[in-house]
């Protein structure tokens, strides 16, 4: 194997040429389709292990007697919270180890953590084993949202990344979809949540089988007269023999599957070409370029290798991967601050809210536990559609257009679910009387239309420009970073709602959002860089024009 720098490739351009020609590929060619279905498997496996929870959280809340973990609100948050926080840091940590070891080994680590931590999640017996577990998920969650695109991104041609890697946020909303679908119809299987009550010390409901939705109805959150403390109290009293709490185990443990594919899937793929090429290695670069470039369609690829040598001799003086070093040269920590805003936006337009909440907002608005698990699958369909239509919509306008025009969406769909709130349901629920039946559906369509809004532009332009901008040398550490972040917004949007929702109301809430979202789409009108159509030593070589004045 013969040791080929970027100085002896900057040398002589036109033994570029040669090289790629006599340098075998590193193993079987891989159709960039193939390559990308296999990789966004992890993307699939995080928007699962995000969109379960929202149908599994109705059973786990049930008595442990009738075969649930009987949370309380704050266990509840915490259930959600430790994969929240667990991702934040999977994110940092692979960002830096997809540096040091490579993107492709990261991710089969990932699919590792996947696979323990769904079983480990599955078979808990308590919340005390549940928690360590869910951080382990959480782990792999972060860490596929921050490696997998930039996997994308360094193996994808120019003329189809942004395609590409929209195909990420593609697979993460149907592996929330199917989430919400296979929590659909093991709810059906089920027949809902339910509970085996042999005696009612308080006398106020009938021995026998009962549906939880008539124990939650006794709560002041559901038009009931008990406060939390006197509810869980009263629950405590319940003898109960039996129930089909333990639903929510099957909705956890079917991730295993895919989590395996891409464990399998990834072993036979190759590294990213750009990845050998940050660490001088041109040889295995070449080599690893040929397995997934077609020529005729991707142009030459001795250019892009010469592309990529050039970009990394500018980069000779750059940190060398270090979070530390990142801060350090100015014009990257500035790229790396607008990098973040763009990350935060993600979480800002309050998608996570329906992803984790959606059942319990439209409980709220008067709709039953089964039927607002078993809505929630529209709001997956959705984002499918949404996510899908962003394949063609990204290659047709620029990352910057399709995301300030996404936030003003989004602002104003939002806006309407306040007015309904404000207008409809709040008024009913400070009466103590279910809201108009209609008006569920109406948050649930108006739900729906953001969902679609938010994935065919929100979704896929983050994702996709967090795997682009950062220049290659850092790029794992600084999207990982950048993700950090967004995880960590993520966590303050999920434990925040709750509590806004029960003191603010939905019409306040929503409202706030809304405001946020206007506000933050002025901002990006003045930050955002362009990227769409470029290289990413292109766009490498403009990022540092720009904020180095």
């Amino acid at each position: 194997m013969k040791e080929i720098t970027a100085g002896e490739i900057l040398a002589d351009k036109s033994g570029v040429k040669e090289l790629v020609e006599e340098i075998p590929a590193s193993g079987k060619k891989r159709k960039i389709g193939f390559m990308a279905f296999v990789v966004t498997l992890g993307s699939f496996l995080f928007g699962y292990d995000t969109g379960v929870i929202s149908g599994a959280l109705p059973y786990m809340q049930m008595p442990t007697a009738a075969g649930g973990l009987q949370m309380t609100a704050f266990e509840e948050g915490l259930v959600g919270g430790t994969l929240l926080i667990g991702a934040a840091f999977g994110a940092l940590i692979s960002g830096r180890l997809s540096d040091a070891f490579g993107r492709r080994r990261t991710i089969i680590w990932l699919a590792i953590l996947f696979i323990v931590g769904a079983l480990g999640t599955t078979f808990s017996p308590n919340l005390y084993v549940m928690y360590p577990f869910r951080f382990v998920l959480g782990l792999a969650v972060g860490g596929a949202s921050g490696a997998v695109p930039v996997y994308l991104s360094e193996t994808a041609p120019k003329r189809i990344r942004g395609t590409i890697v929209a195909i990420d946020q593609l697979m993460i909303v149907t592996g929330q979809l199917m989430a919400f679908t296979f929590n659909a119809i093991i709810n059906h299987l089920h027949g809902g949540p339910q509970l085996d009550i042999e005696s009612d010390p308080a006398g106020l409901l009938q021995p026998g089988m009962q549906s939880f939705d008539n124990v939650m109805h006794l709560s002041s959150s559901s038009v009931g007269t008990m406060d939390a403390t006197q509810w869980h109290t009263y629950v405590d009293n319940l003898v109960i023999v039996g129930g089909n709490g333990a639903g929510w185990r099957w909705m956890l443990v079917l991730c295993t599957i895919p989590a395996i594919g891409l464990w399998l899937g990834m072993r036979m793929m190759p590294e990213s070409p750009r990845w050998f090429a940050a660490r001088n290695d041109y040889y295995h670069a070449i080599a690893s370029l040929k397995r997934i470039r077609d020529e005729d369609k991707d142009g030459d690829m001795a250019d892009e290798i010469y592309g990529m040598a050039k970009a990394n001799q500018a980069e000779q003086d750059l940190p060398q991967g270090r979070l530390a070093d990142i801060f350090r040269t100015p014009w990257i920590r500035k790229l790396f601050f607008v990098g973040c805003f763009i990350a935060i936006t993600n979480q800002t337009t309050g998608v996570n809210t329906v992803m984790y909440y959606a059942p319990k907002v439209l409980e709220y608005a008067g709709m039953g536990v089964s039927a607002a698990i078993t809505a929630q699958v529209a709001n997956g369909v959705m984002s499918v559609i949404g996510a899908g239509a962003a394949l063609w919509i990204i290659g047709q306008f620029g990352r910057r257009q399709i995301l300030i025009t996404c936030l003003i969406g989004v602002a104003v769909t939002l806006g309407g679910i306040a007015l309904v709130f404000g207008a409809t349901i709040q008024p009913a629920m400070d009466q103590g009387v279910f809201p108009a039946t209609w008006a569920p559906f109406v948050i649930l369509i108006m739900m729906g239309i953001f969902m679609l809004i938010v994935q065919a532009g929100n979704g896929p332009v983050v994702w996709t420009m967090m795997g682009e901008i950062f220049p290659a040398r850092v790029r794992g550490a600084a999207n990982g970073a950048a993700v950090f972040i967004l995880w960590v917004m993520n966590a303050i949007v999920a434990t925040t709602f709750p509590p806004m929702m029960a003191s603010l109301g939905g019409a306040w809430t929503y409202g706030i959002y809304a405001v946020i979202n206007l506000v933050f789409a002025g901002i990006l009108f003045k930050i955002m860089p362009e990227t769409a159509g470029k290289s990413l030593e292109q766009i490498e070589t403009e990022m540092e024009a720009r904020y180095s004045k």
